[in-house]
């Protein structure tokens, strides 16, 4: 196992420089970005199939339109999950790369693929997951523009639905020396809420990540709680429920955003249609300021020693 050290950092609680305005023009293309990877005609992106290929483009062109610099010479970087009988030999995460003033690296990640058609019935998954892919999208225009203190690479797994397969591939195989990666921020399922909240997980495996949650100004509509990741709490345990398990497992702390579960979970009726619009916009101003922060305030020492 990787072991990492995660070092307080005193400048980053007191004087934090303040969130830059999100212009409207932010938000709509956020929201575009939402809509296209949630349409029909992606077919519920599954994993080896046309829909996926249409996701595939979309998500790279917006990687080259944002400017994201590639690992090797393209976005996309294929990988064969032998376990399973696919229409193609490859599955494809998608890996966009922004250099920092730091070589060590920020991960963000979400998945974008989904269950694709059953009955005839297409499962677009507009909360699982093109809600998180809009979002890295959404951090990766912002990060562009204000230049990260951390190298920051922005991963777009696929066949997450089938085992996180996509996030085990990255490890398998790294693109990038896997000792440079000292957070993993991972996002599945935050565009909806009935409560008006959403968890961050993570912060019981690596408390010093919880003050920079606690000092997030957010003021907005939707209630940031910490949780989902104690065995013994009664609540559902996220900490391997998503592409974050296998980093976990290799020593790298991360952060889990998502919402608890709702009616339309893995059905067909997870459709835009069911987001509340001023619910995901607030998720996604409070998702940047907590990477901003974690960005701007966090050190890490690093162990080369794997046991």
């Amino acid at each position: 196992m990787i072991c990492r050290l995660l070092l307080a950092c005193s400048l980053l609680l007191t004087d934090f420089p303040k969130l830059e305005a999100q212009t409207s023009q932010d938000y709509s293309q956020l929201w575009n970005d939402l809509l296209v990877l949630s349409h029909d005609s992606l077919e519920g992106r599954k994993t080896a199939t046309i829909g996926s290929k249409k996701a595939q483009n979309y998500i790279s062109s917006r990687y080259q339109q944002i400017g994201l610099e590639t690992i090797g010479n393209k976005f996309s970087h294929h990988f064969t999950p032998s376990r399973f009988s696919l229409n193609t030999d490859t599955a494809t995460n998608l890996i966009g790369y922004l250099p920092g003033s730091s070589d060590q690296i920020i991960l963000i990640t979400a998945h974008y693929d989904h269950l694709g058609i059953k009955n005839g019935q297409i499962y677009n998954g507009a909360d699982d997951n093109a809600s998180g892919v809009s979002i890295i999208l959404f951090l990766a225009q912002y990060f562009i523009k204000a230049k990260p203190t951390h190298s920051l690479l922005f991963v777009a797994y696929d066949a997450e639905e089938l085992g996180l397969l996509g996030a085990k591939a990255f490890i398998k195989d790294p693109p990038v020396d896997l000792e440079r990666i000292i957070l993993n921020i991972n996002l599945d399922m935050v565009s909806r809420s009935s409560n008006n909240q959403i968890y961050a997980c993570g912060v019981y495996h690596y408390p010093l990540l919880g003050p920079y949650l606690s000092a997030v100004d957010h003021k907005g509509p939707v209630q940031l709680l910490l949780g989902h990741d104690e065995p013994e709490s009664g609540k559902h345990d996220w900490t391997y429920s998503s592409d974050h398990g296998p980093f976990h497992r290799r020593g790298v702390p991360f952060l889990y955003f998502g919402v608890e579960d709702h009616a339309d979970y893995h059905r067909s009726s997870d459709t835009v249609d069911k987001i509340d619009q001023e619910f995901f916009f607030d998720v996604a101003r409070l998702i940047l300021e907590s990477a901003i922060r974690l960005d701007k305030g966090m050190r890490f020492s690093g162990s080369n020693n794997d046991k």
